[in-house]
């Protein structure tokens, strides 16, 4: 529909289109609704095509012959046939002759090749004109010609410029201009490069199409296999009714390109006949799932966004308080554990199943990782698992950047796995992982021998690696001082260690979680441990086995909590893991007076399991030991709401990891806090808060007065942070009012469901997916 009223004057005096076919008649029709010409005329040999669009008020003037409606004009747009261009040039060199038509007029098209319409100017052309501007919209519809039009056509599709050596700066600037103005982005490649991508990307696709309706046209069985073609067959042979005219002139026009696309796929298709006649199922498993991954991957991977759904990046939590909880539950896989068998099973020797896999975003993200580096994996399928690893020097260079999502954890142990292989690598993440600090694991691989770049002044992602073929060594193994107690810098440097020459050993100022020890452990590599010294001898190999994830005792921690603040609760979650390395979570509980008891203990894969009761509770608050922190750095947010619902005070001290974790946990947890009406105050390493728990009336200790609010209601921001998010919709437990989390899709980060569960043991969390 015509704009009336336009904030800004014009772009051009008069645009000429020629050519009102879909692209054209499209562009023209958001042109003029945009107003972002004075005058917009045509030319078109399809004389009703030109009628309608006068008769619509599209066009100021229109005709079958440039010379007719050319004068004035200040941007051509060439909107025909790509075969058709040169004699358009033609043309438009004799108006420029004429004096019809300045020499600085700007020229560009709409052609989805490039290198034919350069060489079509030059073939024309004495030099090549200084307003020439070679564009292409990745942008199209089933229908075709000037019915087809529509003015958004363009709206968030890809406009790719092809800037020339001869062309004048302001024709590319304004002509990026007019195609962000109707709502394309703009991006700039070399015309050869172009003629490339396009013909993988969508000259082969239209051309397998034409091909395959055309085979089953021809078979003797053709209204059969028509009738009962199924959605597939819809889906991917829709482009063949596209213009035919049209892609006989591109196939011809782009033929080098298309014809080495075709004989690479040729190569994939003779690879993938070959191993259904071989009925070699690891391999096309592995060929299958890379395939379906990748095309996941990518597409998070370009908008810098986690594997969560992109039309849901505002999605909230409003929450209705409820008092009471109650049930039995299991809770997802061990995210920490995950990551792991997904690493060590790649380079193990023979195949690793893994049940209890948890399918979050932060593991998902590890999992393409290693398919990207050439590992094939089945799954996953309900938390199972097969992977197919390659050994110690199987892994191979990934084609494209390894995007961790938002995983830090995947991030800073790929870090020392990939700081020790042949190949160059780089590593990047989504806008929230790439603020992340990296330092801390770049810095002591460098120590090793490790050539690796972070960006910037804070050293974050992306981090480039450079391989051991480069450097010409291998890495050195040596003993580091930990400055802080943190897993994943110790992991990344044992990691890094399987593979450096002598022994790599890390000392920890305090214990943290030892999943990496135990499951190296698990894959027959030997890990010698002493006291808080940890150490690998670089050389050995690891051997593929069985892997039991149990339940995350992080995620847990969440119900625990709920369970302890709320009025006449008993949860009771099963088989969650227990690691000493991970019980920060009980023990603090437990010195806040947490009623928590522990059953059906045994081991899963190396790792203690047991069912966890938790009842509601009189909680007292407490000066947190430092020794614990390390042990449940990752649970303190929850933490902070046990705080707030105990009786006195809560002392947090030596808690500096908080600050670099999604957000900054204690800065974002204390906003949050006060929101909701706790007093409480932000330290350099921790934070105090200042319970509003009410004492139980008598003589028994344990006696429960959990039935009145704590928090207030309000609206909380949670940073895109996933237990920011889920420790406050653990707070409505005790709300007296209504509480709406913004930025909650990156729960499935870690915690996949976890609203339906909550939902399952009383809570009433309803979810607002945002915009569709």
């Amino acid at each position: 529909m015509q704009s009336s009223i336009h904030a800004q004057p014009p772009l051009f005096k008069q645009v000429c289109v020629i050519g009102l076919g879909l692209i054209g008649a499209s562009l023209a029709q958001a042109i003029k609704d945009h107003g972002l010409s004075a005058r917009l005329v045509a030319v078109d040999r399809h004389a009703p095509s030109i009628n309608e669009a006068m008769l619509h008020g599209l066009l100021d003037a229109g005709s079958d012959v440039l010379s007719e409606v050319i004068a004035g004009t200040d941007l051509i747009i060439i909107a025909v046939p790509v075969q058709a261009v040169q004699s358009v040039f033609v043309d438009i060199k004799t108006a420029m002759d004429n004096g019809q038509l300045a020499t600085d007029c700007i020229i560009t098209d709409v052609c989805s090749t490039k290198v034919n319409i350069i060489d079509a100017a030059k073939a024309v052309f004495s030099s090549l004109p200084t307003g020439l501007v070679p564009a292409h919209p990745i942008a199209g519809a089933e229908n075709s010609g000037y019915h087809a039009r529509r003015a958004n056509l363009f709206v968030n599709h890809s406009v790719i410029i092809c800037e020339l050596p001869t062309t004048n700066d302001n024709a590319v600037a304004k002509l990026r201009q007019l195609w962000e103005a109707v709502g394309a982005t703009v991006m700039p490649m070399a015309a050869e490069h172009h003629d490339a991508i396009l013909a993988h990307t969508s000259h082969l696709p239209h051309l397998l199409a034409f091909n395959l309706v055309e085979q089953l046209a021809s078979h003797d069985d053709n209204l059969d296999m028509f009738r009962y073609a199924a959605g597939g067959f819809r889906d991917f042979s829709r482009i063949a009714a596209s213009d035919p005219k049209m892609w006989h002139d591109i196939f011809f026009a782009n033929q080098s390109a298309i014809i080495s696309a075709l004989d690479e796929y040729g190569v994939y298709l003779q690879n993938m006949r070959q191993l259904i006649i071989d009925k070699d199922s690891t391999a096309l498993m592995g060929l299958l799932g890379r395939a379906q991954a990748a095309r996941r991957h990518f597409g998070h991977m370009l908008a810098s966004t986690p594997y969560t759904d992109t039309s849901a990046m505002s999605a909230s939590y409003t929450i209705t308080p409820s008092n009471t909880v109650s049930g039995t539950i299991t809770i997802p896989g061990d995210k920490s554990i995950s990551h792991r068998s997904i690493m060590l099973g790649s380079f193990a020797t023979g195949v690793t199943n893994v049940t209890g896999f948890l399918e979050g975003e932060d593991a998902l993200a590890t999992l393409q990782a290693f398919r990207d580096m050439g590992v094939s994996i089945e799954g996953p399928d309900k938390g199972r698992l097969t992977i197919h690893g390659v050994g110690m020097n199987g892994l191979k260079p990934s084609k494209t950047p390894l995007y961790m999502g938002n995983s830090g954890t995947s991030m800073r142990l790929l870090a020392g796995i990939l700081a020790a292989q042949s190949f160059d690598s780089v590593l990047t993440g989504d806008t929230s992982l790439n603020k992340r600090p990296m330092e801390r694991v770049a810095a002591p691989l460098r120590e090793m021998g490790a050539v690796i770049q972070s960006t910037g002044h804070n050293g974050t992602a992306p981090l480039s690696i450079t391989g051991r073929d480069t450097v010409g060594e291998p890495l050195q193994g040596m003993v580091y001082d930990m400055p802080v107690a943190s897993a994943q810098v110790k992991s990344c440097l044992l990691l890094a260690g399987l593979w450096a020459e002598g022994t790599t050993t890390v000392i920890q100022p305090e214990v943290s979680r030892d999943h990496t020890e135990r499951m190296l452990s698990a894959f027959d590599y030997p890990v010698t441990v002493d006291g808080n010294r940890v150490s690998v001898k670089g050389g050995g190999t690891l051997t593929g086995g069985d892997i039991a994830v149990p339940a995350d005792i992080s995620s847990a921690a969440f119900f625990m909590v709920a369970a302890a603040i709320s009025h006449g609760s008993e949860l009771t979650l099963t088989q969650v893991g227990i690691n000493p390395t991970r019980t920060g979570i009980i023990d603090i509980l437990k010195l806040m007076n947490a009623d928590i008891s522990l059953s059906n203990e045994t081991h899963v894969g190396g790792e203690p399991v047991a069912d966890i009761t938790i009842r509601s509770s009189s909680l007292k608050g407490i000066e947190i030991p430092e020794y614990l922190v390390p042990l449940a750095i990752d649970e303190f947010p929850v933490l902070f709401i046990a705080a707030s619902c105990a009786q006195g005070r809560t002392v947090l001290t030596g808690a500096k990891e908080l600050r670099v974790k999604e957000s900054d946990r204690i800065a974002v947890m204390a906003d949050g806090l006060q929101t909701l009406g706790i007093d409480c105050t932000v330290t350099e390493d921790g934070m105090i808060i200042e319970g509003k728990g009410i004492e139980g009336k008598g003589s028994n200790v344990n006696e429960v007065n959990n039935s009145q609010p704590v928090f207030g209601g309000g609206h909380i921001t949670s940073h895109h942070d996933h237990r920011i998010a889920m420790s406050f919709a653990v707070a409505s437990l005790r709300a007296a009012k209504q509480i709406t989390i913004e930025g909650v899709e990156t729960v499935n980060t870690s915690f996949p469901g976890f609203a339906e569960l909550a939902n399952q043991i009383g809570m009433s969390i309803k979810v607002d997916n945002g915009a569709v």
